[in-house]
């Protein structure tokens, strides 16, 4: 039965990684557009179908549970022929031992250090912290892994979700190693604003488009980047992508494999590829699930995205009027339509959640976006729709915490949405003249009708950033003889299906799997041709055939 409350909301219109920023977005504090760069969810699946569960029972959430191993934590010490490897002058980093300890319930956690600056490592060092999940069988290496983001946790995603996303097949054929990257968690973390500061940010709103509103952005934005600067020091201009890459190679060594074996999703695989160009004949299998394009621009990456997100809440409109309590009426973009003016609805007019906390068009926007990441996630949000439409966006203002990683007790459990936006200011350059800005905005409304205002504006977040950015977006460029693996999405709302075909045609030795279907990623959460696939190519060796679909 469809519902009748439509216009009784006072309530106008992003990721578990995906973030509006529009005048403090849940995720990114700063006063830009697109927060994200399609991440996976920063705390894992599991966490989010848990959180998810508390809202609204879902059963398809649930995964098979493989019991944590037994093995005891030791001090591991790297093969002399793996530390000679080491580019020269880094020896120490190559060849240093790692000790591991217990840490929750099978887990084994340690340490390693990596140089501040690579290109002066006697500027000092900094400590990764990395989390082993051990083989449950006869191990024949380790496959490190990356969540996304960027700012995701590979500690938290391998705690969260080690024992139920990943396959008995490849849990008894290899360690799964997770680590925060630098900038992240609790590796040198980006550092910016206290929890009760970060909840009155996501209240700030601010009219871009218009030449005050843009103003104030500049100015909250340019305050926080000198907050991120006095707190994190000048580690802050050293969280880059190439940075990180080169951390993997030092953590690829320490576990004792002579050649790569990693598991990137989302914006892992620009990690992964960075790599890749970096290391060739250090890579061993890889697979690289959601791309990223590394040639593609800021810019482009936002409408890819805009697009790919008003595609998916389409989808989900079309799902949710098939269904019996869907609170959404007419066609499919009649449905879209009336989101659209619940969005205008909470614009003009910022509502109150249960909890006192105001929710303004950016929190409404966020909690809209999060379970589009996953269609395992639909009914929530039908269900935070249908409060919404009836006055009441405390449900809606949850999916945004789950988002911006804020726990019910006004808590936030990570600093993800600091290290992302210092990682994408040192990783693209962002166009950030007022007409070139506005011009953007015009296209993304264009493309984009229900999300494309919210994505606009993203060079605020970079114009006054204390470090420039150092790279140009250019096709990867990859010539080792291993194989890679790029999984693609149809229906992938952050990383759209064509950034793994354009990926898969830069690295040349690769194959791409096709999942068709609905969400973000596949690996963990598809069906069995993909996890085949995955499998056999990281225990046997079988590289899947190039253009599978599953």
């Amino acid at each position: 039965m469809k519902s009748a409350h439509r216009r009784s909301a006072g309530a106008p219109p992003r990721d578990r990684s995906a973030q509006v920023a529009a005048g403090g977005g849940s995720a990114n504090p700063g006063a830009g557009g697109r927060s994200f760069a399609g991440g996976k969810p920063r705390r894992g699946f599991a966490a989010i179908c848990v959180a998810l569960a508390s809202m609204l029972v879902l059963s398809a959430c649930t995964v098979p549970f493989l019991p944590a191993p037994t093995a005891k934590p030791s001090t591991s010490t790297v093969d002399p022929s793996i530390a000679a490897s080491a580019p020269e002058g880094l020896e120490k980093y190559y060849s240093q031992p790692v000790e591991w300890t217990s840490c929750e319930d099978g887990f084994h956690c340690g340490k390693v250090q990596v140089p501040k600056d690579y290109a002066n490592p006697a500027a000092g060092d900094i400590t990764l912290s990395v989390i082993k999940l051990p083989s449950t069988g006869n191990k024949q290496g380790s496959i490190l892994v990356n969540p996304g983001g960027p700012g995701g946790s590979g500690v938290d995603f391998v705690k969260d979700a080690g024992n139920t996303h990943f396959t008995e097949k490849l849990r008894a054929n290899y360690d799964v190693v997770g680590f925060d990257p630098r900038g992240v968690g609790r590796s040198a973390p980006v550092t910016c604003m206290t929890d009760a500061e970060r909840d009155a940010a996501r209240e700030k709103v601010f009219r871009k488009n218009t030449d005050e509103g843009l103003a104030a952005a500049l100015a909250f934005n340019k305050s926080f980047a000198d907050q991120c600067a006095q707190q994190t020091g000048d580690v802050l201009g050293q969280i880059d992508t190439v940075s990180a890459a080169k951390d993997l190679d030092v953590l690829r060594a320490v576990s004792n494999d002579a050649k790569l074996n990693y598991l990137g999703f989302s914006y892992g695989t620009f990690l992964g590829s960075t790599y890749a160009s970096l290391f060739p004949d250090n890579v061993g299998r890889v697979v690289l699930d959601g791309a990223v394009d590394p040639a593609i621009s800021n810019e482009e990456l936002t409408a890819g995205q805009a697009v790919a997100f008003e595609k998916a809440l389409h989808t989900y409109v079309a799902s949710c009027q098939r269904q019996q309590q869907c609170p959404l009426s007419g066609s499919t973009d009649n449905g879209v339509q009336e989101i659209r003016d619940l969005i205008t609805a909470v614009d003009q007019n910022p509502q109150t959640a249960k909890d006192g906390r105001l929710v303004t068009a950016n929190d409404f926007v966020n909690g809209l976006i999060l379970p589009l990441y996953n269609d395992q996630s639909w009914p929530a949000l039908t269900q935070a729709l249908d409060s919404a439409f009836s006055g009441d966006v405390s449900q809606m203002m949850r999916l945004a915490d789950l988002g911006a990683d804020r726990e019910p007790n006004g808590t936030y459990s990570s600093n993800s949405a600091f290290a992302f936006q210092a990682i994408n200011c040192l990783d693209y350059p962002m166009v950030t003249d007022t007409a070139e800005m506005r011009a953007e905005e015009v296209r993304l409304m264009q493309e984009s009708p229900t999300f494309g205002a919210f994505f606009a504006y993203g060079g605020v977040t970079c114009k006054d950033w204390p470090y420039p950015s150092k790279r140009t977006p250019a096709p990867v460029k990859y010539n080792g003889s291993a194989p890679i693996v790029v999984v693609g999405t149809t229906g992938d709302p952050a990383t759209p299906l064509q950034w793994s075909q354009s990926l898969r045609k830069q690295l040349e030795n690769a194959s791409l799997v096709t999942w068709e279907g609905e969400g973000h990623t596949a690996y963990g959460r598809a069906n069995s041709c993909v996890s085949t696939a995955v499998d056999d190519y990281f225990v046997d060796g079988k590289v899947p055939q190039d253009g599978l679909k599953c």
